[in-house]
């Protein structure tokens, strides 16, 4: 029998991938590119191989992307990759909307602290929702998916953990002071994305020992903490 529900759903997931796409556009160009902040993931990675090796960002991102995407379409089906470009789609008309006519400007120099905040919360929400509907705003938002369900740690959590690997690397070419305040940024968006990802969700309730049969010694089972 036909889902029914399932002509609603769709549209919706495809409304939330491009609001949260919106808000990713919005918060790359208005308070990262406007203040200098710099990047994680992916993108922090491809900025560091132009200045080492001179390789043109736009090949890099997609060197890096390709195989992970491969992998998600293998362990994830197409729902995700299809989901995913999507939202990368959406994104660079955005930016690239925003870059041309936008004539705002979030000037936020004089107070970094502020910048980082306020990107952290808006690329977490915005990232958030793009997971909730069952997609990724890059190829490295999908490894971190695959991450935290292999390894069952938040996927907050992961973002986090790959970010600030990605800006350690970025020093070499980056200044320390924005360096320090887009990690304030990434982990800032790491428990944005987490709460934004979890939010309705039913917690994992432990399993229970089952009763000690007659005759028999319980044995404790054992659990991670």
């Amino acid at each position: 029998m036909r889902n029914h529900n399932s002509g609603v759903r769709l549209p919706l997931q495809l409304t939330v991938n491009l609001i949260g796409t919106l808000l990713l556009s919005f918060t790359y160009y208005h308070i990262n590119y406007q203040n200098h902040l710099t990047e994680g993931g992916f993108v922090g990675l491809s900025l560091l191989g132009k200045y080492v090796l001179g390789v043109s960002p736009s090949v890099t991102v997609l060197l890096l992307d390709l195989p992970v995407m491969l992998a998600a379409w293998m362990l994830k089906g197409k729902g995700l990759v299809c989901n995913t470009i999507i939202s990368v789609g959406a994104f660079t008309v955005f930016y690239g909307l925003m870059e041309r006519y936008s004539r705002l400007v979030l000037d936020f120099h004089d107070n970094l602290a502020l910048a980082a905040l306020l990107s952290g919360l808006l690329t977490g929400l915005g990232a958030g929702l793009v997971l909730r509907c069952g997609g990724a705003s890059g190829g490295d938002d999908i490894l971190s998916l695959l991450i935290s369900e292999w390894k069952g740690i938040k996927v907050g959590t992961v973002f986090i953990m790959m970010d600030i690997a990605v800006l350690l690397l970025s020093l070499f070419y980056m200044p320390l002071r924005e360096t320090l305040y887009t990690a304030m940024a990434v982990i800032v968006a790491g428990q944005v994305i987490t709460f934004t990802t979890s939010l309705g969700k039913p917690k994992r309730v432990k399993k229970q020992a089952q009763p000690a049969l007659a005759g028999r010694k319980e044995i404790p089972a054992a659990g991670k903490l």
